[in-house]
């Protein structure tokens, strides 16, 4: 019987990313961001901390962005969201959490432990619940040798901002132990998403005379030290002073494909969003592409000299406009 109680354990990935168990996917999406922007490798050179961190908040990211993995994390915990690994020797294993794994033999025996045959009497016991009728189909310690269709396997790919909107070709060397060793080049589709799936067919040799299994690739993608991706859309924060919010002004940006120019109407405020049309993210399979909005900051002068103070004082006192008049509290009596 497995020994459950000398596994390692991982962090919980709600707490990893600083979340509450309710939150919603928007919170998740931010906290990532906020995360990976903080410990990514590119800005804790030589901080061999930062990139564990780094890669921690990646793995915890993949599990709770993607539905179904969430709620058998929540039901089971990270042994629900394993993944299959081939060993050199060509021995199938099921891997989770921090480095913890089980033959196929005794994956079943696993998840009993985890909860037993009943499933808390609703009938199929945790590991069907967690596999299914693939579950069935794939290893069991009861197959012996006969034919069967390999698990598919799972592999993480890391890739940059740019890589993951404009796709690319990666080059992957896969190991079958006794039944051979590849290389292979897979093409990443432009605009793929943080914790989306590429499958690549038959690529898994199957067992014994089996048919091949499938060979997924789970993308990650580092943050951009600027732009922020929501769905198609770009969103940038530009910086912009005082005088160009308040006169207008022609304003340089980059672009997922170069540089724009925007036009700052006269008396914007802060907080404004200036629309690019068109200068989004291409939709995969299709023609539809999203839109980059500029996202103004305004920024005061840290300090004056005494002509632009002077000048300031000036333009304070010429100014009538009251810009709290139309505020909530505008009015109202303090008690």
């Amino acid at each position: 019987m497995l020994d459950t109680g000398r596994m390692p354990k991982r962090r919980d990935h709600y707490e990893v990313l600083g979340v509450s168990r309710s939150a919603s996917t928007d919170e998740i999406k931010r906290a990532y961001r906020s995360l990976a922007k903080k410990y990514h490798p590119d800005r804790n050179p030589g901080d061999p901390s930062a990139e564990g961190k780094f890669k921690e908040v990646q793995h915890a990211y993949t599990v709770l962005i993607d539905p179904k993995k969430r709620e058998q994390y929540d039901q089971f915990g990270d042994v629900a969201v394993g993944e299959w690994q081939t060993r050199p020797t060509g021995e199938q294993v099921y891997q989770w959490g921090g480095g913890s794994s089980v033959g196929v033999e005794d994956l079943e025996d696993l998840f009993s432990a985890f909860g037993g045959r009943g499933g808390g009497g609703r009938g199929e016991g945790v590991f069907e619940q967690i596999f299914g009728n693939a579950g069935r189909r794939g290893p069991s310690r009861r197959a012996g040798t006969a034919p069967r269709r390999t698990v598919d396997e799972e592999h993480p790919v890391e890739l940059t901002f740019d890589q993951a909107v404009h796709g690319m070709t990666v080059t992957l060397d896969l190991s079958h132990g006794r039944r051979g060793h590849e290389t292979i080049e897979v093409k990443i589709p432009s605009g793929i998403e943080a914790g989306q799936k590429v499958r690549v067919r038959g690529r898994v040799p199957g067992r014994n005379g089996g048919p091949p299994g499938d060979l997924i690739l789970i993308c990650n993608v580092a943050p951009h030290p600027y732009f922020h991706r929501d769905g198609l859309d770009i969103h940038l924060d530009v910086p912009v002073s005082v005088t160009e919010a308040a006169l207008g002004a022609k304003i340089d940006v980059p672009t997922i494909d170069g540089h724009a120019t925007v036009t700052l109407p006269p008396g914007t405020p802060s907080g404004s969003k200036l629309r690019l049309k068109g200068r989004g993210i291409v939709r995969r399979g299709t023609a539809e592409r999203g839109d980059q909005y500029v996202v103004v900051q305004i920024v005061p002068p840290k300090s004056l000299s005494e002509e632009q103070r002077r000048m300031y004082e000036m333009l304070r006192e010429g100014d009538r406009q009251d810009p709290r008049s139309r505020c909530p509290w505008s009015g109202s009596e303090t008690r």
